[in-house]
C-alpha cells in the first residue's frame, strides 16, 4: 500500500466516523439532511431580529455589545448595581453608577428603537419585492451607524463605571460574574493613569 493510498483511506475513515456528508456520499452512504438554521424564522416581524432581540433593544439592554469591556475588566453599570451589596458599594458609588446607568439606558432605548425601525425598513424593502441596491445601501449605512452608536453607548458606560470601583471591588465583580481573577493584571494596569 502506498503512503498516498493510506492517507486517503484514513481520510475516508475519519469522514465516516465524524459524519462528513461529502466523504459519506463518496463512500456509498447517503448524506444526512442539511441543517435548516432559519426554519420558522420567516414568521418573525423583523427577519434579522428575534422577539427577544427587539424586546432587549427597546428596553435599552446590552444585547452583548459591551462584551469587549465586560470580559476585559471594565464592569458594566447594570451588573454593578445588581451586585451592589456584594461589592459593598458606598452610597456615593451607588449614586454615581445609577447616574451612568440611567444615562446609558435612556440613550440605548432611543438608539435601540431607531435601530429596530431601521432593520424593519430593510425587511420591508425585501418584502415589497422592489429591492434597489442604491436605497438598500443607504439603509444599510443607517442601520450600521445606529448599531455602532448603540455599541458605543454601552461601552462608554463600562468605561465610566470602572474608575468608580476600587481594585478590590473590580476583582470581586469579576469573581461574582464568573470570570475568576483573570482580569487583575488588566485592572491594575488600566486604572493607574
Amino acid at each position: 500500500m502506498t503512503v498516498l493510498y493510506r492517507i486517503l483511506l484514513t481520510a475516508v475513515a475519519a469522514g465516516l466516523a465524524f459524519g462528513s456528508p461529502a466523504v459519506a456520499q463518496h463512500a456509498g452512504h447517503a448524506a444526512p439532511a442539511t441543517a435548516q438554521p432559519y426554519a420558522g424564522q420567516q414568521m418573525r416581524a423583523i427577519s434579522s431580529l428575534s422577539e427577544a432581540d427587539v424586546k432587549m433593544l427597546l428596553a435599552g439592554g446590552g444585547w452583548g455589545l459591551a462584551k469587549p469591556a465586560e470580559l476585559n475588566g471594565y464592569p458594566g453599570p447594570a451588573h454593578v448595581l445588581e451586585l451592589a451589596d456584594k461589592l459593598a458599594l458606598t452610597p456615593q458609588q451607588k449614586k454615581r453608577v445609577e447616574q451612568i446607568f440611567k444615562r446609558m439606558q435612556m440613550r440605548a432605548k432611543s438608539i435601540g428603537a431607531r435601530y429596530v425601525a431601521a432593520e424593519q425598513a430593510i425587511d420591508e424593502i425585501f418584502k415589497s419585492g422592489k429591492v434597489e441596491t442604491g436605497s438598500l445601501q443607504t439603509r444599510l449605512r443607517d442601520t450600521e451607524r445606529l448599531r455602532s452608536e448603540l455599541r458605543r453607548a454601552h461601552l462608554v458606560a463600562h468605561i465610566e463605571t470602572t474608575p468608580l470601583l476600587s481594585d478590590e471591588q473590580r476583582k470581586k465583580y469579576a469573581e461574582l460574574r464568573g470570570y475568576g481573577g483573570g482580569h487583575e493584571h488588566h485592572q491594575h494596569q488600566q486604572h493607574k493613569h
